[in-house]
This record gives C-alpha cells, structure tokens and sequence, in this order.
C-alpha cells in the first residue's frame, strides 16, 4: 500500500497532529509519457501553515481531505517519459506520498554528484534563492552597510547572513536560544547575535548591536522582533517582508506600533515578496549561489527527522524552534 498525508481539518493557532491523517491507497501505475517516483526527501516550511488556513493568500489553500504538498527530491522507480530514466532524482513540489506519478511537467533533474540531495531542497533549492533574490532584489545591500536578520538560524536567514557578508555589509542575526546565537557566529560568520528569548528590550539590544544603525532587514519572524529593529532603521533603508512566522498561528490580528510614520521620517522602503516575483531570474541566481558553494564561501545547516510517518511533527516542530536551518524528513 501507499501511504498519503491529508490536511484532515483546519488548524486553529498552532497545528496539532490531530489536522493531519495517514490514509493508504493503491500503488499508483504508470500511462505513457509519465514517471513512478519514490519520495526521498520532503522539505516542511513554515509558509505551508498559511496554505492550510482557508483565508486569501498567494497560494490557493490546502483542500481538506486532500494531500498536501511541498518541496520534494524524489526518485524515479519507473518511467514512460523520454526526458527521465529509472534511477534518475529530481526535485519538485509534490504531494505528501511514499510513491506518486507524475508527467515530468515541473520536475528538476537533481545530482549528487554536485551536491547533497537535500541541498536542492534547501541551499540550491526554494531557501536560497528565496534569500539571494530576497536580499539583492529588495534589499540592495552596499558595501559597509549594515544588515539585521531575524530567524537568523532558519533555512533562509542563515543563508542570507551569508550573502551579506559576501556582499560586504556588517551583519546583525536574531535567534531564539544562546546556542543558535553562537552558531550564527562561529558558523556562518555573523558579525553579531542577539538570543530574543533572553532580550528584555528589542529596541534597545538593535541600537547596542548596530551602533551605525539598521540599512537593511531581511525579516522572517514580524511582530515585537521586527518592531526593535524599525525604531533604529537609517535614512533610506529597506525592510524585506519574506515571512512573519510570528503571527502565522494568531487566532487574532495582533496589534504592534504603526510604521508610517518611521517609513516617511527616514523615506524607508518595506516591500513584501514571494520567491516567484523573480522566477525569471532563477538560473542565474543558481548558478550564483552554486559558484559560492562550490569554492566553499556558503555553508548550511540541515535538522534531518527520519521517517515518512514524521512529517507532520516536523512541521510543527518549525513553530516550536527544534530545527538549525532547513528542516527536512529522510524517508
């Protein structure tokens, strides 16, 4: 049999196990032109929480009783389809099964030989370019110029430190424990950390860390975190609203400072995005990110749960801290 997770009901605040369900279903058979494949490695991200919620969004939400789907590295098993040969890897966004078909529509080969498997799902997959496209498109970073990140030991912000640091800025991480600060510094090169859970005043800890104020904000948590970092923004700054994980299982829209005001005395830019905006600049940004991790200047860290039947508590475990940088399930 085959197993298949479904979005059973809605969550309400923080997802629980009980909105997912493991339901068996035949071994699918391949027609011509498609490809059997073997799921290898599922990514879980935070954004899939705003898909499981019906309100209006970029994506179109989860149905109930319904697979859900992620990023996927998986294996082709059998294939009717020219392009692909059995023993082939690709990645793509793929349904929550053990084995599915697919008519290779979507589907990127993957090797690796180049790079770990699971570095397409994270570093050279969504993350980084997520981090690269975020941080050069929006961001624009100058040379000197300082950088803050919030969720800084995530998937995307670890990598975006990185890149600012090539770039040449001065770069600020927030993260939730000492342990994950020091790794931002030891590890990824981060001229300076703040642990937000043992930080009595945001506004106060920013300005100790940025004594030449902030020039840009990759922001991946909102709420009071973000709040800190907009009291000591410089003139001319930009705010790159790439998540607000934050807010993300609120039953109500939390109320924080108004930021007009700080955007028109310092003529700031806030711009939300999505990866997509800039799919057009997909290959060049991979070849980018790729060059840098081939000569060694991009490092990443994965927290790697095994076992298909774990996917939902990795999920929530996002919302819990329990992941260094992508989170991803080993099947």
């Amino acid at each position: 049999m085959n197993k298949t997770i479904i979005l059973e009901k809605r969550p309400v605040g923080k997802p629980q196990l009980s909105d997912f369900k493991f339901t068996d279903t035949e071994l699918p058979q391949i027609g011509a032109n498609e490809v059997l494949l073997k799921t290898s490695l599922v990514s879980v991200d935070p954004y899939l929480r705003g898909r499981m919620s019906d309100a209006k969004s970029y994506s179109a939400p989860f149905q109930l009783q319904k697979p859900i789907s992620s990023g996927i590295v998986a294996e082709v098993m059998e294939s009717n389809n020219a392009a692909y040969t059995k023993g082939d890897y690709v990645s793509g966004l793929l349904e929550w099964k053990e084995f599915q078909k697919s008519e290779g529509k979507r589907l990127l080969k993957v090797d690796a030989a180049k790079a770990p498997l699971s570095a397409y799902l994270g570093v050279l997959g969504m993350t980084g370019l997520t981090a690269y496209l975020g941080l050069t498109e929006i961001g624009k970073p100058k040379k000197g110029e300082t950088l803050v990140v919030s969720g800084a030991a995530g998937a995307v912000g670890s990598v975006v430190g990185q890149i600012g640091k090539l770039l040449g800025c001065r770069v600020v991480g927030i993260a939730g424990t000492d342990e994950k600060a020091e790794m931002l510094k030891a590890k990824y090169g981060f001229d300076a950390a703040i642990n937000y859970t043992t930080t009595s005043n945001m506004i106060e800890a920013i300005a100790t860390a940025c004594p030449d104020g902030v020039d840009v904000y990759f922001d991946n948590v909102g709420g009071e975190i973000t709040d800190g970092v907009l009291a000591n923004i410089n003139q001319l700054a930009r705010i790159i609203i790439c998540g607000s994980i934050s807010v993300y299982n609120e039953t109500s829209v939390p109320m924080g400072p108004r930021v007009e005001t700080t955007l028109i005395k310092n003529s700031a830019l806030m711009q939300g995005f999505i990866v997509s905006n800039y799919a057009a600049k997909f290959p060049e940004a991979i070849i980018q990110l790729s060059s840098w991790l081939q000569a060694g200047k991009l490092t990443y860290s994965e927290t790697i749960i095994d076992g298909f039947d774990q996917i939902p508590q990795a999920f929530i475990g996002l919302f819990e801290g329990q992941n260094n940088g992508k989170m991803i399930v080993k099947i």
